[in-house]
């Protein structure tokens, strides 16, 4: 049975569990975000290949899971799409340093045979998941897609079951765009869907959306590339209808370092203006305190500073991520360098 791209980088971040001898190496646990997965488990094993002392052990569990195992102190670092609400850095035992590593792309991705090409606004989207348009063919679907073989089938959407920065960003776009979404859906990491099928992860969405004809649905690039599903064109605040990709990722971060800075890395940039900005994109943060135990705290700041170096961005953009800007990475590695090490 042939093995995918992600099934493969699963299967590497098993081997270096068991790569070196327990007594010899220092475990690192980490668990969240799915959306990152793909660029993480590369980062994590090439670094062990680089530093076999030292091996990281990560879940992908969802941007939820991975802060609330952050919180109860079973993880020594999470991940997520969405930066911390207020009442969960409320809960925190230090200051919660949101440390930005890469960016990329929701897509709209799709199951519709012989539908190569699909255009879609932001409200409408938002009528498909809300269950206002039900068919391939309404008329609102065809006048974006005027000559396109638009089937008179329904319409199955398929969301996040777990609590997923995935969801926030997606969500968090269609509330900038539809006041009926905003008014009754509204952003998170969880909302209460219409109607639908859920899964889990990135992967099972993923997975769903493959294996369920006339489907629609919300994954990160990596996944729609390595499952080769179809991606929508969204149409963006310049009025383009913009592919996923990584440069149009960096097109719609482009001016917003001060910003970033100003706001201590957190910032959403879904609904950007700039030409050929793709309007769904969001950086990815791993989360971690601001006071660490020494030893622990000190390998990671190492790794941090390997990732976000030219090798580590690099090892992201093979992986259709887009890198961090470099003006931005100086100041992040300024705060996570100077983490307090604790005994």
């Amino acid at each position: 049975m042939r093995l995918t791209q992600l099934t493969q980088l699963k299967i590497m971040a098993l081997v270096i569990l068991f790569a070196n001898p327990a007594s010899a190496v220092a475990m690192i646990n980490g668990a969240g975000a799915s959306f990152p997965f793909p660029v993480y488990s590369k980062w994590f094993a090439e670094y062990n290949k680089q530093n076999p002392e030292v091996r990281i052990n990560y879940q992908s569990i969802g941007s939820g899971g991975g802060i609330r195992q952050l919180l109860k102190g079973t993880v020594d670092f999470a991940a997520s799409d969405a930066p911390m609400k207020k009442k969960e850095l409320a809960k925190a035992k230090h200051d919660v340093i949101h440390v930005p590593t890469v960016l990329g792309a929701v897509t709209v991705s799709y199951n519709v045979a012989g539908l190569e090409a699909l255009k879609l606004t932001g409200p409408v989207i938002a009528d498909i998941f809300m269950g206002k348009v039900t068919k391939w063919n309404d008329p609102k679907v065809a006048e974006l897609n005027k000559g396109a073989k638009l089937p008179n089938a329904s319409i199955i959407t398929v969301h996040r079951a777990d609590r997923s920065g995935t969801t926030s960003v997606f969500t968090d776009f269609l509330t900038k765009i539809s006041p009926e979404w905003k008014e009754n859906l509204g952003k998170g990491k969880a909302i209460k869907w219409p109607g639908g099928l859920g899964a889990k992860g990135n992967e099972g969405v993923a997975g769903l959306i493959s294996n369920t004809p006339n489907s629609i649905g919300y994954i990160e690039l990596v996944y729609a590339l390595t499952n080769n599903i179809k991606t929508a064109g969204v149409k963006n605040k310049e009025g383009e209808f913009v592919q996923p990709s990584a440069e149009a990722v960096s097109k719609a971060a482009a001016g917003v370092v001060q910003e970033m800075v100003k706001n201590n890395f957190k910032l959403s940039i879904t609904d950007t203006a700039g030409k050929g900005a793709y309007p769904i994109s969001t950086f990815t943060w791993l989360l971690v305190y601001e006071k660490m135990p020494k030893d622990t705290g000190a390998k990671i700041q190492k790794f941090i500073n390997w990732a976000l170096s030219d090798e580590g961005q690099k090892l992201a953009t093979q992986l259709k991520y887009a890198p961090l800007p470099k003006s931005l990475r100086k100041p992040v590695l300024s705060k996570v360098n100077g983490i307090a090490l604790i005994h």
